[in-house]
């Protein structure tokens, strides 16, 4: 496999405007023409993304250079924010095909997961922020901390790619009733299969109801309980993948003021 941004840029373009795009409802357009069409914005998203550009300013500010000779006009960060936040369900499109483009997309095995995704640390801004309606008071256990923000819920295939992931208040859903919600919403496999989580999702409650939609549960054993047979390293495995997403996407530097940026 070669890691060549334009290639990778060329195939995604022509594929999201021949089959994945045009198949969408064309939301209702705000001001002038656009410089970029769906599929060349989606396009510039990812290349940022890739290139870890967190800040839509710095990166308007680098584009030309990285990839200025594959989209020599680029729009101001005003537009650019604005046609992201229209183009939505052009995105989402674009990501679930991406990850179901992966081979282990067909596998059957799951990696699952919870993390917490700061949202501010000042009282000020728990008291101002927009983000109330899904932000709160938790606990990351990972670190002995509490935090103010959301739990971000993951199912992965075993080398990282996103299945399913659902943001939740983290005092409203606790991981299980998170996890669960998730798997009754969102399709995270082609057929139910086994997912490997950690202790936190003990219980018969869960394990009961996984079973019900098809899923077998795989974990460590709780202190209080007789050991069972589960590899260590399949544990590490999901604590890289978290962290490399939340490294590689950016989410803890997120700056989201709002639900929908969030």
């Amino acid at each position: 496999m070669k890691t060549n941004l334009d290639a990778l840029l060329t195939a995604l373009y022509v594929h999201l405007d021949d089959h994945v795009l045009p198949s969408l409802p064309k939301p209702g357009k705000r001001g002038p023409d656009r410089v970029l069409n769906d599929a060349e914005l989606v396009c510039v998203a990812i290349a940022q993304v890739l290139l870890r550009c967190d800040s839509e300013r710095h990166w308007l500010r680098t584009a030309p250079g990285r990839i200025g000779h594959l989209f020599p006009r680029l729009p101001g960060q005003p537009e650019y924010n604005r046609h992201l936040r229209d183009a939505a369900p052009g995105l989402l499109a674009a990501a679930t095909w991406l990850a179901r483009a992966v081979p282990t997309w067909h596998e059957n095995l799951r990696l699952m997961d919870g993390t917490p995704l700061r949202c501010g640390a000042s009282r000020v801004t728990v008291n101002r922020s927009d983000l109330g309606e899904i932000a709160g008071y938790g606990m990351d256990k990972s670190h002995h901390a509490f935090y103010w923000g959301a739990k971000l819920m993951l199912v992965t295939t075993p080398e990282g790619a996103v299945a399913a992931f659902s943001l939740a208040h983290p005092k409203e859903l606790d991981e299980r009733k998170q996890a669960l919600h998730l798997l009754h919403v969102q399709q995270a496999a082609p057929a139910p299969g086994p997912i490997v989580c950690d202790k936190g999702f003990a219980g018969a409650g869960i394990e009961a109801a996984a079973a019900e939609l098809g899923y077998t549960l795989i974990r460590p054993a709780r202190a209080d309980e007789p050991d069972r047979a589960f590899p260590g390293w399949l544990r590490q495995r999901i604590e890289a993948v978290i962290w490399t997403l939340k490294n590689q996407l950016g989410l803890e530097r997120h700056a989201a003021r709002t639900t929908e940026g969030l």
